[in-house]
């Protein structure tokens, strides 16, 4: 076996092995060597990079309402403030990629330690993890706004119709743990200590007897109120969580808990059985094309009666009343069903107990005693061999909504309260939007669907 021998340090890309005329010569590779490579963002980023058109999105949309809450502007002092769009491009690519800390959007933001794409959206401009988590709740008027308006350009496109929806609820896990929920007299207790937190920080900022910097007195007062705030709200919030555990079984109101952590979150049953705090995220999504075109939030554990506010949402968001909407069991109320037929909406949704009525020699989709006019035409329908088709589609249409959501990281909320939450999964929805509107645009132009 011959040997290659070198005569200078191998990690040198010029060295070459002293040889003799029989045998090979060759350069080494060499992976440490400095060199200086000048290149813009632009030349570093690929030019069909995804994040190309997430910004050509953002520039698409109207913040003209953001830019209008600039404090700084022309002939004042104070530093510039960071473009909105910046702002909003790096939640809607952050949100694709399933990120959803604003630290962790900082860091990939970094100049140095950062990936291309992040920092690509920045252009230079620095920004920090505070300012991003304050965007992210800030503006939930403007998200919902820019989410109406690109629904609206997709349907102008041709590519999606409000003739039939398909309306899902999913639970999504609150910032809150379980051990955060206590009983009125618990609360009480807490409010106590946190009011007398709060006039020991003060008392000790006023006396300026501790080492700490004036910036960290603040923050620490600033947490403390904060809590109190949050005890408070759900001192506040108890009756009303006590109302209906009693309505749901008598006797059970005393027993009734509220959230030091998150007050607007409630125990609510998940998917796999179990009780956690939660908030339920309605999504309103069509058949043909399976976009979302309208969202709401609550803390209510339960789907029924939420048929009717969501279409009506649709209406207001786009003048135009779906013609039929596909909801499962748990949506079924007969007010809620009478209420949104007599607008023009046909219901399709299975009957409750079905199976058991049949077992029962019993029609299931008889007329029952309390039927309206509007919930015995329900029943009928749902036993035509038509309806039933057209219902079989619910679940391919709505869990499709639900299962983007997932894939983008949405198992449990980052943000506490339910107008914080209600931005969070607007940021979801406008991601999932553009996604699906880049996709069904691929699919015109291929011909597999006519816009």
């Amino acid at each position: 076996m011959k040997t290659t021998t070198s005569s200078s340090d191998t990690d040198y890309a010029t060295s070459t092995s002293e040889t003799s005329s029989d045998e090979a010569r060759f350069k080494r590779a060499n992976r440490r060597q400095v060199e200086m490579i000048t290149l813009s963002l632009n030349q570093r980023l690929d030019v069909d990079h995804p994040v190309r058109a997430v910004w050509d999105f953002v520039e698409g949309l109207d913040l003209t309402e953001l830019y209008g809450k600039i404090k700084a502007v022309k002939g004042k002092a104070g530093a510039a403030a960071i473009d909105p769009r910046i702002l909003f491009a790096l939640w809607t690519y952050a949100t694709l990629r399933g990120i959803g800390s604003g630290r962790r959007i900082a860091e990939l933001c970094d100049p140095q330690q950062g990936e291309t794409a992040y920092q690509w959206i920045c252009g230079g401009v620095s920004v920090n993890y505070h300012t991003i988590n304050d965007f992210r709740t800030a503006h939930p008027e403007c998200l919902d706004r820019c989410l109406t308006e690109s629904v609206a350009v997709l349907m102008n496109e041709g590519l999606v119709s409000l003739d039939r929806i398909a309306q899902d609820g999913m639970r999504v896990r609150a910032d809150a743990s379980g051990k955060s929920f206590h009983r009125e007299p618990t609360l009480e207790t807490c409010l106590a200590e946190a009011e007398e937190q709060v006039r020991l920080l003060r008392d000790e900022s006023n006396n300026d007897s501790s080492g700490s910097t004036r910036r960290e007195k603040a923050a620490k007062e600033r947490h403390a109120s904060e809590r109190k705030e949050r005890i408070q709200s759900a001192i506040e919030q108890i009756q009303d969580v006590r109302d209906k555990a009693e309505e749901r079984k008598k006797g059970t109101g005393d027993k009734a808990r509220c959230s030091t952590t998150d007050p607007d979150a409630r125990r609510m049953k998940m998917a796999d059985g179990g009780f956690r705090p939660a908030f339920n995220v309605q999504f309103a999504t069509t058949a043909d094309s399976r976009v979302i075109v309208s969202v709401s939030v609550t803390n209510c554990g339960s789907d029924s009666c939420l048929v009717g506010p969501m279409l009506d949402q649709v209406e207001d968001r786009f003048g135009v009343r779906p013609r039929e909407a596909l909801v499962d069991g748990g949506f079924v109320s007969i007010d809620d069903i009478t209420a949104v037929e007599q607008k023009g909406t046909t219901v399709f949704a299975p009957v409750k107990e079905e199976q058991k009525k049949r077992d029962q020699g019993r029609d299931p989709f008889a007329r029952v005693k309390g039927d309206t006019e509007e919930s015995a035409a329900w029943r009928a329908r749902m036993g035509t061999i038509e309806a039933q088709g057209i219902y079989q589609a619910r679940a391919g249409i709505a869990e499709f909504s639900n299962a983007g959501c997932r894939n983008r990281g949405l198992y449990q909320f980052a943000v506490r309260g339910l107008e914080k939450v209600k931005s969070e999964i607007l940021w979801q929805v406008l991601a999932g939007v553009f996604q699906r509107g880049l996709n069904l645009r691929k699919l015109a132009a291929e011909g597999v669907i006519r816009g």
